[in-house]
């Protein structure tokens, strides 16, 4: 691991104050726990681009404007033994999410698979949390979900699509699964704004600007992306030569089971503001699968399997330089492990966004860094 300049913030610490910061808002205390769970989550696997960095902007601020509701009314549109439909109503989409896989998961233990899609609803932190559930209990989980628009197709310009995760996780025989957890684009507005944070340029190749030259300012970006000046490039990168056509196909697959199967918004319909440039609600879908192996060859048998393809991958000869090959979801695995008696690192920018909330809902706390 590389050494560590900023400042860690013990867990039980963060977690304790943006509980107390989420009720003040109104968000019901066991609502509260989820949310900070799953942020702190992603900072404990390093994927600081959706941990509390995002807390402030994300949740706090669209409370307080008034486009995110703190307390999270979830309505049963449609039910089957093995599906169900769910509209979160604008409330908080971490907790809307948990209740969905919880109840994927029911299904999947009773009936072998499930899916449950979720429509109106919110941010739901990071991907790989929800698939996790499902590891966790020796199930398979995948799910996605839209976003308010940021992709631009293969040879266009305009963001249309938001980031899109497909996340999977495989549980193996070993101490942790297989997660594969990212975006459709090359990158996310969450890792953008973690570059903004910390004042790095944006890679080129990995935004397009309006008149089809590679975008590298950070800040310059953020506010492009809002105003549709710029648009993130989809996996593989800007046009056909790099395969970003694969990128884009994935991202529309995505786009569709997130507002398809639930009747939800998508694309332009999922951006803040109405036709007369007031704020309103974002309206995401998600969806949610959960598949038993019990229901198949039985888990013992899958785990192996998985355990096995995972070991041999990792065995494999090595390109020259590299001592270590990995798979999906051990290097936040080792994070997770490194971290766990540290706490989360928080920069100067994250820092100030903290004392902010404290001074201005008048939460009794110190931090370390101050």
């Amino acid at each position: 691991m590389e050494e560590e300049k900023r400042p860690y913030v013990p867990w039980d610490m963060v977690g304790s104050f943006m509980v107390q910061a989420f009720v003040k808002l109104g968000v019901p205390e066991a609502d509260a726990k989820i949310c900070a769970d799953v942020l702190m989550e992603s900072d404990r696997r390093g994927i600081e681009s959706h941990g509390v960095n995002r807390f402030k902007p994300i949740y706090v601020d669209r409370i307080k404007k008034g486009i995110l509701n703190p307390v999270t009314v979830v309505d049963v549109i449609r039910e089957s033994p093995t599906t169900a439909v769910l509209d979160a109503n604008d409330g908080m989409g971490m907790v809307a999410s948990h209740q969905a896989m919880e109840m994927a998961i029911e299904k999947a233990t009773k009936y072998g698979t499930a899916c449950v899609a979720v429509r109106n609803s919110s941010h739901y932190g990071i991907a790989g949390y929800w698939a996790s559930m499902a590891t966790d209990r020796h199930m398979i989980g995948i799910t996605g979900t839209n976003a308010r628009p940021s992709i631009a197709p293969t040879f266009g310009v305009e963001n249309m699509m938001g980031t899109n995760p497909l996340t999977i996780g495989l549980p193996s025989d070993e101490k942790y699964p297989f997660l594969i957890d990212c975006a459709t684009s090359i990158t996310q507005r969450g890792k953008l704004e973690y570059f903004a944070h910390i004042g790095k340029d944006t890679p080129a190749g990995m935004v397009i600007g309006r008149d089809g030259s590679a975008l590298t300012d950070t800040n310059y970006i953020l506010k492009a992306l809002t105003t549709g000046e710029a648009a993130l490039a989809p996996l593989g990168g800007i046009g056909e030569e790099m395969a970003g056509y694969k990128g884009y196909g994935y991202a529309t697959a995505i786009e569709i089971l997130s507002a398809a199967l639930a009747g939800g918004n998508f694309m332009k319909s999922l951006t803040c503001y109405d036709k007369d440039d007031n704020l309103k609600p974002y309206h995401l879908g998600h969806f949610f699968i959960v598949i038993n192996p019990d229901a198949f060859m039985g888990r013992e048998v899958f785990e192996k399997t998985c355990g096995d393809i995972l070991r041999t991958l990792r065995a494999s000869e090595k390109a020259a330089g590299h001592d270590r090959i990995y798979t999906a979801g051990e290097k936040e695995w080792d994070m997770k492990e490194f971290r766990k008696d540290k706490g989360v690192p928080m920069g100067e920018a994250v820092q100030k966004e903290f004392m902010e909330v404290r001074d201005e809902l008048g939460i009794d706390m110190v931090f370390p860094f101050e």
